[in-house]
């Protein structure tokens, strides 16, 4: 499929990772993608994620795997320009928890197909592979990384006895990565996932509120969500969502390393000031 522009096409975004296209047409606006080698899983999994899941995902228009190429279809406004209102995620978080359980099935051909292995076993020797990067951290704060790799590992065990299977987790799932259109909510942009504990997609949902809205950590939304989100898992699992989430951490500082790694030196720096937020987020865990 192809489509035809109405006028100019503008780049909207260029990053090392993916440069995203504005293209009119008659009928409204498509966005063209292409992903740098570093994401290639993504048109493919993208896809897969529309047949199944058509209401709450990327409209694909077309893909072109061995380019990297994603057409997507237009899905509306961020509800970032709306001010990240928790209640759009006390919608959009239970369906999306519905497709994380409907994907337990697939999260093998995910990983067969590219996307970032961060499964349970897969994590300490995640973990190991960290502590070996460049990190742009005190000394202090990666000799205490060090330190707690003992218990992480402890974490992790603990996490694989409660018994959540791994599948897709968006791990960027913020206010600019959900849309709304017309009431019906799209998750986009799924160059970050991997197949992992489901529940670490709300390590980012949760920083996002804190951050921008500025709820404090113990404000009652935060329970919400959790209580929405967690509903079509079942009940009873209160306790394995915070571990989830204190594991979730680490494992989302672990995911930045793959993007790093594949990084010129001249565009680290950038990396690195963003890079230095999610790591002291995952030292505060370790004094928990």
């Amino acid at each position: 499929m192809h489509v035809e522009p109405t006028g100019a096409i503008e780049t909207t975004h260029d990053r090392p990772w993916a440069t995203v296209m504005r293209v009119p047409v008659a009928s409204g606006v498509t966005w063209f993608k292409v992903c740098a080698p570093v994401q290639a899983f993504e048109p493919r999994l993208t896809a897969e994620l529309y047949a199944r899941w058509p209401d709450r995902v990327s409209e694909v228009l077309a893909i072109d795997e061995a380019r990297r190429w994603l057409l997507l279809g237009d899905a509306g406004i961020a509800v970032g320009e709306r001010g990240n209102p928790p209640e759009a995620w006390l919608e959009a978080l239970p369906s999306y928890a519905e497709l994380q359980k409907g994907e337990r099935p697939y999260a093998l051909d995910h990983v067969g197909h590219g996307v970032p292995d961060l499964r349970m076993a897969a994590l300490p020797a995640g973990y190991e592979r960290l502590l070996a990067s460049e990190l742009p951290l005190a000394r202090d704060d990666v000799n205490r990384l060090r330190d707690y790799a003992p218990q992480f590992s402890e974490l992790c065990n603990a996490l694989v006895e409660l018994g959540i299977q791994e599948s897709v987790q968006h791990d960027d799932l913020h206010m600019k990565n959900l849309y709304s259109d017309g009431g019906k909510l799209r998750i986009v942009d799924w160059g970050d996932s991997s197949i992992a504990h489901p529940f670490f997609s709300l390590v980012v949902t949760f920083r996002f509120l804190e951050e921008v809205n500025h709820l404090a950590p113990d404000d009652q939304w935060f329970r919400r969500l959790r209580d929405a989100y967690l509903e079509p898992w079942g009940s009873g699992l209160e306790e394995t969502f915070e571990i989830a989430v204190r594991v979730g951490w680490f494992a989302h500082a672990i995911a930045w390393t793959r993007q790093r790694d594949a990084l010129l030196p001249h565009a680290r720096p950038d990396f690195d000031r963003a890079f230095a937020i999610i790591l002291r987020r995952a030292v505060a865990q370790t004094r928990n």
